[in-house]
């Protein structure tokens, strides 16, 4: 039995192929990731003699495309996870870093665990697609949350507090009305500049232009609260260009964030899982489509602990003789986007309080314990991840029986 070994990199990788008891079949060499040197190194490791199957760490993105190239030409491609290897044959006290090195450990690797290795299968489109856009929305969102931030800091030396004037929720086009107004009043001056009763038509103008709903009563809060501020920034021309680019960049990412939900929910949609994902209690049209891009096919799943295990939210144990720790860190090995999205629904579950829901019940009974925050979050998180696979599971069996 032949394997090899690759070291992936960004545009080319480290090859060793080896055999058991530490026979070398080639020596490391490298393979750019193009159409024509993939193809030859498929057609090498054909050529081998006996069988031969490919391991790689799934690593990033830099992996797939090789992966699949070698699937496709019918070879037998196993895509392990990093920590298996990184923590793999550590038996030497001299430490050797190199791709050289790291591609004929992970053959060895290969050779030692040939029996358990799984043979990759490559995702379908609308999953990668997903997974695409999932890890885009988390980008987006992040750096929303960071130009908001920077606008209410501006507008704390402007206006104070204009952010917390409305609660009225974001428009499917990301807008919201404390940000339309800040676009319109960005100065307490704004508001406090003139008359109450030219500020109440004014106001009443503003909101029948951007479709708002007018409260006289609201425009009267609005006017006394403004006449008590404090700004720090005198009312001018750069003042008010610094606030609008401000604004026009924080909407313009917001509708980027709304338009990648609203994509992420149609390709979702299309996923034979969606409507038992989407039945869960707090899992709503944002939460569902990440789960389902984060998690991706559950069959490739052997049993309900290789999921949790995956997302990093299994426990783990801590025990020498007589001594075993009662609480024992998990192993956060996972992607850390599949975490958060499991948190947010776990706090969803926590605000909404569905009685009749397990994973309720469950982290209520931790939390009335006297369990600290991230304890029964995160017990939560593996028992809802436990009961999705069951479900999930089911209905696909129940699926390929009816057909």
């Amino acid at each position: 039995m032949n394997a090899a070994g690759i070291d992936i990199s960004k545009g080319k990788s480290m090859v060793s192929v080896m055999r058991p008891l530490g026979e070398v079949v080639a020596k490391p060499f490298t393979v750019c990731h193009t159409g024509s040197e993939l193809k030859e190194l498929a057609d090498y490791l054909k050529s081998l003699d006996g069988e031969t199957r490919v391991i790689m760490e799934h690593t990033g993105r830099y992996y797939e495309p090789v992966a699949q190239v070698l699937h496709d030409a019918g070879l037998y491609v196993s895509a392990v996870n990093p920590k298996l290897i990184k923590d793999y044959g550590n038996n030497s006290l001299r430490k050797v870093k190199t791709d050289k090195a790291d591609s004929k450990k992970i053959a060895k690797y290969g050779l030692d665990n040939w029996g358990e290795l799984r043979q990759y299968a490559s995702m379908d489109i609308i999953r990668y697609q997903l997974k695409t856009l999932n890890r885009q929305h988390a980008l987006y969102s992040k750096m929303k949350t960071a130009m908001k931030n920077n606008l209410i800091a501006l507008l704390d030396q402007t206006y104070p507090g204009v952010n917390a004037l409305f609660d009225s929720p974001a428009r499917e086009d990301g807008t919201q009305k404390w940000v339309d107004f800040a676009a319109s009043f960005w100065h307490a001056d704004c508001v406090r500049g003139m008359s109450q009763t030219a500020f109440t038509e004014r106001y009443r103008k503003w909101c029948k232009r951007n479709r708002y709903n007018f409260s006289s009563d609201k425009a009267a809060e609005i006017y006394t609260g403004a006449k008590d501020q404090i700004a720090m920034i005198p009312k001018g021309d750069l003042t008010k260009r610094l606030i609008r680019q401000a604004i026009d960049s924080l909407n313009t990412v917001s509708r980027t964030v709304e338009q990648l939900k609203a994509e992420m929910l149609k390709l979702a949609s299309q996923l034979p899982e969606f409507p038992v994902v989407m039945e869960m209690h707090s899992v709503g049209d944002s939460l569902g489509p990440q789960l389902m891009a984060e998690i991706g096919d559950v069959t490739r799943f052997v049993h309900r602990g290789s999921i949790t295990a995956f997302a990093g939210v299994d426990p783990g144990a801590n025990q020498s003789s007589e001594r075993e720790a009662k609480s024992v860190r998990t192993s956060k090995s996972g992607p850390p986007e599949l975490r958060r999205t499991l948190f947010l629904v776990m706090d969803g579950l926590l605000k909404s309080m569905p009685q009749d829901d397990p994973v309720y019940q469950f982290m209520d009974k931790k939390r009335a314990e006297g369990k600290p925050y991230l304890v029964y979050m995160t017990a939560g998180a593996n028992k809802f991840l436990r009961i999705y696979y069951g479900r999930v599971k089911e209905y696909l069996a129940s699926l390929e029986t009816a057909d």
